[in-house]
């Protein structure tokens, strides 16, 4: 039989024992491991919506608001600006593009965000089914927006007013779907894309004779608005004088997702570092639990142990014997927590998803994770390091004496 074996009996002998310290060692790890996949996915995907925007202009306010609204769609915008104003970004010195974006309206929870084709193209996305829209009141669809909500090219959809999806219904101007995208897994899957002219007769209350070209046609420049530009630099000399321009000389402000983006990591990070400590305190409380078990267990297998030395077994032997329970004891709590980790995520996963956010994957397995196992197992075997040199060192003929 060997000191595996033998160490796995001695655990099973103390159930309950046993069951306490694996989930105790077990809720430090899933918590770690939790922390550490929703971090990863939220770095990953932030970073993977903001990608080629270099500069966010809209209304006047917080540039992490701006951004949140305008980049990951999970703010309410600051206000709108003229478009007008807001096109003279676009014959600054180098500027390559801008791309509007005109918001305030949803579909089931869904964005609906009025802008032209090159945001489509920003993003790297394909139409899976269908075409672009060509006309006013046409949309194309991100991929969870149709998985959703049943949407295929002709279906016909109906658009409330505000982003939270309970305002009030634009019955008098529907949307036909003209086409629906293929998956990204970026922000674009979770938005409704149109004209910005759409969004502009959406809330223009069309009677059932007027022509949407008509209609448009009587707006004047102080009524067109839009809510943002997502600006690309042509140069890079252009985040030196630009923002600037922007903030200094028209009523709008310039917002960098990179500077926001690192701000909102800051804000975040606070919260994840006292859940991280919190996890680390479980750890610990864990590895003392498994210390005082393997201490204390030691009184009641003195005997074992004796007869093992006295049938030949060396003190190395025994003192690897408990390093091996500690070890499997900890083993077991970091897989089991690490499994917890995975499907509280996709837990989290669900409910984001639910909520109409970007979700993170649970079956992404991070080389971290390796590090944490193996932290895991360090901590149970350094917690039997005391009780394994107690039993080690003990006298055989006097335990066997007081046995008799």
């Amino acid at each position: 039989m060997n000191l595996v074996t033998i160490a796995v009996a001695y655990l099973r002998s103390r159930p309950l024992n046993t069951l306490l310290n694996v989930l105790l060692l077990a809720l430090g790890v899933a918590v770690l491991v939790i922390l550490l996949l929703v971090g990863h996915g939220v770095t990953e995907r932030l970073t993977r919506d903001a990608r080629d925007i270099h500069l966010v202009v809209g209304a006047k306010g917080s540039p992490l608001q701006l951004v949140l609204s305008a980049v990951y769609h999970l703010d309410v915008p600051p206000g709108n600006i003229p478009l007008t104003t807001a096109m003279q970004v676009a014959g600054q010195p180098h500027v390559r593009s801008v791309i509007p974006l005109a918001l305030g309206d949803s579909f089931r929870g869904f964005r609906i965000v009025g802008t032209t084709p090159d945001l489509i193209t920003l993003y790297g996305g394909t139409i899976a089914h269908g075409a672009a829209w060509t006309g006013h009141l046409e949309a194309v669809v991100g991929a969870d927006v149709a998985k959703a909500a049943g949407l295929v090219p002709g279906t016909r959809f109906v658009g409330t007013h505000g982003l939270g999806g309970d305002g009030d219904a634009h019955e008098g101007t529907p949307y036909t779907v003209a086409g629906v995208l293929a998956p990204t897994g970026t922000v674009l899957d979770r938005l409704v894309l149109g004209s910005v002219e759409s969004v502009w007769l959406m809330h223009m209350n069309l009677a059932d004779d007027e022509r949407p070209d008509d209609v448009l046609g009587v707006l004047t420049d102080a009524e067109k608005e839009i809510t943002a530009l997502l600006v690309q630099y042509a140069s890079p000399l252009a985040a030196l004088s630009l923002p600037r321009w922007i903030n200094r000389e028209t009523p709008m402000q310039a917002a960098s997702p990179a500077v926001e983006s690192a701000r909102l990591f800051t804000l975040l990070g606070v919260g994840i570092d006292v859940l991280r400590g919190f996890a680390l305190v479980l750890v610990c409380a864990a590895a003392l639990s498994t210390f005082i078990a393997l201490y204390n267990a030691l009184d009641e297998r003195r005997y074992d142990l004796a007869v093992m030395r006295m049938l030949g077994a060396s003190r190395w032997r025994l003192l690897g014997l408990v390093l091996i329970e500690g070890g499997v004891l900890a083993g077991v709590g970091g897989l089991l927590g690490i499994a917890a980790g995975h499907a509280g995520t996709a837990l989290i996963g669900l409910s984001l998803a639910a909520g109409r956010q970007p979700g993170v994957d649970a079956l992404t397995f991070l080389p971290e994770e390796a590090w944490i196992l193996g932290g895991a197992v360090l901590t149970g075997i350094g917690a039997a390091l005391l009780p394994a040199w107690r039993a080690c060192r003990r006298d055989v003929a006097q335990v066997l004496a007081g046995a008799s």
